[in-house]
């Protein structure tokens, strides 16, 4: 009877961690949605915004958005199952469609402001497929 009653307690313990875990790891998918939106800022900006003033900016602007995530992140007391893997596929995938938007704005589509916002929420989609995701998980 003992051991019925252990187990059930620590079937109820998991069930609590499981469930604190899953709420404060919500915060992963602010993150991403916050990484997603600043594309919508960051793309548009650099394709259209010419100059080393420009440049300038984007890149300042750009180096404190990712400190500032990552401030953000480090300081969360949980840390989402997969988070390993999760994050370099996005980062990955974002640093394709970036690199190519960039190529393709500066060479074919030199100030087009179309081009500049489809690049941008190219940009966009991989951190905002992946936040979607997680939100369905959590």
């Amino acid at each position: 009877m003992s051991e019925q009653v252990d187990a059930a307690e620590a079937l109820k313990g998991s069930a609590w961690i499981e469930a604190t875990v899953r709420v404060r790891s919500r915060w992963y998918v602010s993150y991403l949605w916050l990484f997603a939106v600043w594309q919508l800022v960051l793309v548009p900006a650099v394709l259209l915004w010419h100059g080393p003033t420009g440049a300038l900016v984007s890149a300042s602007a750009s180096a404190l958005v990712v400190m500032g995530l990552s401030l953000f992140a480090k300081r969360q007391p949980v840390i989402p199952h997969g988070y390993g893997s999760l994050p370099l596929k996005v980062i990955g995938v974002w640093a394709a469609a970036y690199v190519l938007a960039l190529v393709l704005g500066f060479t074919v589509f030199v100030g087009s402001v179309t081009f500049a916002a489809v690049a941008a929420l190219a940009c966009a989609l991989p951190a905002s497929a992946a936040a979607w995701r997680e939100a369905r998980a959590v």
